[in-house]
C-alpha cells in the first residue's frame, strides 16, 4: 500500500490549537472520498461543530422491494462509519501539539472491533442522519453509541461499537 493511501487523513496541523473545524472537514473529506461512500451517496459533514453522517434514500439502497425500505446493511454501515469518524474527532479534540504524532497514528489505525445494531423501525424516509457520542475514550480503544433517524427525526437504528487504535 502506498504511503499516500496509508496517510489518508492528510497532513493535519494543530499548531497552537488550529481551528478544529479544519480538522473535522478534512476527516469528512477523507471519508467522502471512499469509493463505497461515493457509490452509496453517503456523506460525512460538519454541523454545528460536530460530524454527522447523511444519506438520501434512493432506489439502489432499498433492501425490501415490497416495503421500499432502506437496506439494513446501509444503516449498519452508516452507524459504523459515524462511530469511527466521531471517535477520530474526539482523539483530535484531546490532542495537543506534543501528542499530535501519536494521535495521527491512532486515527490511521482505528478499526472496528465489535458492533451491535438494533433496528428500531423500518427504514422509511427521504433521507437519514446518523450521529455518535463517546461512551469511553481510552488509550488503546473507545466505545461509541450511534443513532440514525429519518427526515422526520424518527429513530430508525441505534448501535454501540468498540474501536481499537
Amino acid at each position: 500500500m502506498s504511503d499516500e493511501k496509508k496517510n489518508w487523513t492528510g497532513n493535519i496541523q494543530l499548531g497552537a490549537k488550529t481551528d478544529l473545524n479544519v480538522v473535522l472537514n478534512q476527516l469528512c473529506k477523507a471519508f467522502n472520498n471512499c469509493p463505497f461512500f461515493k457509490h452509496s451517496g453517503m456523506i460525512m459533514r460538519v454541523v454545528d461543530g460536530h460530524i454527522e453522517g447523511y444519506v438520501e434514500m434512493k432506489p439502489d439502497l432499498i433492501g425490501n422491494l415490497a416495503f421500499q425500505v432502506l437496506h439494513g446493511g446501509v444503516a449498519a454501515t452508516l452507524l459504523d462509519s459515524i462511530g469511527g469518524i466521531v471517535a477520530m474527532e474526539h482523539l483530535y479534540r484531546r490532542s495537543t501539539p506534543e501528542t499530535l504524532p501519536e494521535t495521527i497514528k491512532q486515527v490511521t489505525r482505528l478499526a472496528t472491533v465489535d458492533m451491535r445494531v438494533d433496528y428500531l423501525a423500518p427504514g422509511r424516509g427521504k433521507y437519514f442522519i446518523a450521529r455518535a457520542e463517546v461512551l469511553r475514550l481510552g488509550r488503546k480503544g473507545c466505545t461509541m453509541r450511534m443513532t440514525m433517524v429519518n427526515d422526520e427525526d424518527k429513530p430508525i437504528a441505534a448501535g454501540i461499537a468498540s474501536y481499537a487504535y
